[in-house]
């Protein structure tokens, strides 16, 4: 794997308390991990958020920083919590409570990718999987909740805008029959995660460019949305799933015609977001 948890793109002055996330566009595959998959390199991507960090790289020309992780979701899931191991993946892990992120293979240190099928052979040790943590869960996290806190201090308020894409399948199969199906669905676990005020306004700036928008359904938020999201304290997170259809070949997982279009389009969506964040002082840009 490649030295650095994540890659940080600063604006030259942070003028928003927005932030953007995202975690599961990672696609640095190590050799010695892909050689001790089952899996063949395509397969294993199957659960990666391709191209999601490139479709909202225009995050820091509004004011917003932007980061994302450079490990692979296959090879660490940093929308689980730390302690979300899987005893069937990982030796010396107790059996805890039901957890059905865990039960389906897909805790911190996922046992499968989408589809259910299985990444390894065998278990891993529990320093394996520590490592990992180690190297890469815990310093994304951590600069993670930096640039809340950065924000929270500049402006009073600090707004996680966490980037995902979502399979077409998924939608298709998991909405009702019969409704529309969202080419965008915004997640705030059902209010818990964010303010009204500012989910309605994300909600306002995707469909004022046309796309058919759904909130919390099949998606609501993860790990990310119920650790930051304290909108009482003025922290907010919103999740954001876009179809990959839009702007991929899922299949081929590489970017298709319409990928240049759709990302023009989030840009000015960004823009549209950083205002909801606009005011107070500026912070100067900070060499990392």
């Amino acid at each position: 794997m490649p030295k650095g948890a994540f890659d940080l793109y600063m604006p030259s002055h942070r003028s928003t308390s927005v932030v953007c996330a995202s975690p599961h566009s990672g696609r640095a595959y190590g050799w010695a991990f892909l050689r001790r998959s089952v899996l063949d390199e395509r397969a294993v991507r199957s659960s990666e958020d391709a191209f999601v960090d490139r479709l909202f790289a225009a995050a820091p020309d509004h004011g917003a920083p932007l980061i994302a992780a450079r490990a692979p979701r296959a090879f660490v899931d940093f929308n689980r919590g730390a302690d979300e191991l899987d005893p069937a993946l990982v030796r010396g892990v107790k059996r805890g409570g039901h957890n059905p992120r865990i039960s389906s293979g897909l805790g911190v240190i996922p046992r499968v990718v989408a589809g259910g099928r299985e990444i390894y052979r065998g278990k891993l040790t529990l320093a394996e999987a520590q490592a990992r943590l180690e190297e890469h869960w815990y310093p994304y996290h951590s600069r993670l909740q930096a640039l809340l806190d950065e924000s929270l201090a500049l402006f009073g308020e600090a707004i996680l805008v966490d980037c995902h894409s979502m399979p077409h399948e998924a939608v298709e199969s998991l909405c009702r029959t019969g409704t529309v199906k969202p080419e965008i669905v915004v997640g705030d676990r059902f209010g818990a995660s964010a303010g009204c005020e500012v989910v309605e306004r994300i909600e306002a700036a995707f469909h004022a460019e046309g796309f058919k928008v759904g909130r919390n359904t099949p998606f609501a938020g993860a790990y990310t949305a119920q650790t930051y999201g304290h909108p009482s304290r003025g922290q907010h997170v919103v999740q954001i799933e876009i179809d990959r259809s839009l702007y991929m070949d899922e299949a081929r997982i590489v970017p298709n015609a319409d990928f240049e279009t759709i990302r023009a389009v989030l840009a000015r969506i960004i823009g549209e977001i950083a205002e909801i964040g606009r005011g107070g002082e500026e912070l100067p840009l900070v060499a990392e």
